[in-house]
């Protein structure tokens, strides 16, 4: 059963600013928090209340689990510090997020793995501040909700059941389009506030079945020139969430008259304001075609492109 909604203007924002730092405070006292820093508009929501409920016994840290969208790590590290003036630990963990589930085909496999090491790299990183009692995540509801049975979410079902850190997750009655209006009542700069919403495992979930790293970074090229042809074509803001996935499955095609096996990279663009549901987002077929044209020339290991037009539901938004 879904939640009832709580926030439907901003007086409901700021009544809930006020409830979710008294919480926190009540939960922390004299302890200290470190962030899973995202850098998408949850985490980002979450650091503003910490700064408001216990400044000073907070950090923010990054994991560059190695699924990350291109040159995606320091644009986020980049806007904090010249955005929103807060520093952010920076932790390069791609080789050992990689490593961990090669050969791993079974999704909600790879989701559990990811979700205990992406614990136990902050909990390492928490050993090195004097004092931390909780790790805070940008949990909202749809990700608890999906957790109970349609697939495990990293940051809840895939929790390992032993922690040395208690969970502090202010925004986890919220749905997604509640978040953005209690970051844009905090003030979030526009960048953050409408940034695309990206999976916990990031491209782990995009790259379909035991991910390679060949196939890894096929999908973070395609997925950067359909971004930067949505931006010049001025969809960028239309279009709620869009990106590329690839399947672990080949084709055969050709190639300057000789025969390929390769990859099909799929195109999926949804809009939605709470990630329960989603429509398909009409794409003008002249940006389909250029963006199709330049991920078949300018990525490696693949020869087809695929456009996704499966709603939410009976599909979900990511594919995996």
């Amino acid at each position: 059963m879904s939640l009832k909604k709580r926030i439907r203007d901003e007086n409901d924002a700021r009544c809930f600013i006020n409830s979710a730092v008294d919480e926190i405070k009540n939960k922390v006292k004299k302890g200290k928090v470190i962030l899973a820093l995202s850098g998408g508009v949850d985490s980002s929501v979450s650091s503003l209340l910490l700064k408001m409920a216990v400044p000073g016994q907070y950090t923010l840290i990054h994991i560059n689990h190695g699924f990350m969208r291109q040159n995606e790590s320091k644009e986020i590290i980049d806007l904090f510090k010249n955005r929103l003036k807060s520093s952010v630990v920076y932790v390069d963990e791609s080789d050992k997020f990689i490593s961990s589930i090669e050969g791993v085909s079974n999704p909600e496999k790879k989701r559990k793995i990811i979700g205990e090491l992406f614990i136990r790299v902050f909990e390492k990183q928490a050993d090195k501040i004097k004092g931390v009692t909780h790790l805070s995540m940008g949990t909202i509801y749809p990700d608890v909700s999906e957790s109970k049975g349609v697939k495990t979410h990293h940051n809840v079902g895939g929790l390992p059941e032993q922690m040395n850190l208690k969970v502090l997750e202010p925004l986890r009655q919220l749905y997604k389009d509640e978040v953005r209006l209690v970051g844009k009542v905090l003030n979030l700069p526009p960048e953050i506030l409408y940034r695309q919403p990206f999976p916990g495992p990031g491209l782990a979930v995009r790259c379909l079945g035991a991910v390679t790293r060949d196939r890894l970074e096929a999908v973070r090229k395609s997925d950067a020139i359909l971004r930067e042809e949505f931006k010049k074509s001025g969809l960028e803001d239309k279009v709620w969430q869009y990106f590329t996935l690839i399947p672990d499955y080949r084709s055969t095609g050709v190639k300057k008259g000789k025969r390929t096996f390769e990859y099909p990279v799929i195109i999926r663009a949804v809009n939605s304001s709470d990630t329960t549901e989603c429509c398909i987002k009409k794409i003008p077929y002249k940006v389909l075609f250029v963006v199709t044209n330049r991920i078949l020339s300018e990525v490696d290991g693949v020869n087809r492109v695929l456009y996704d037009l499966s709603p939410k539901p009976p599909a979900t938004i990511e594919w995996e």
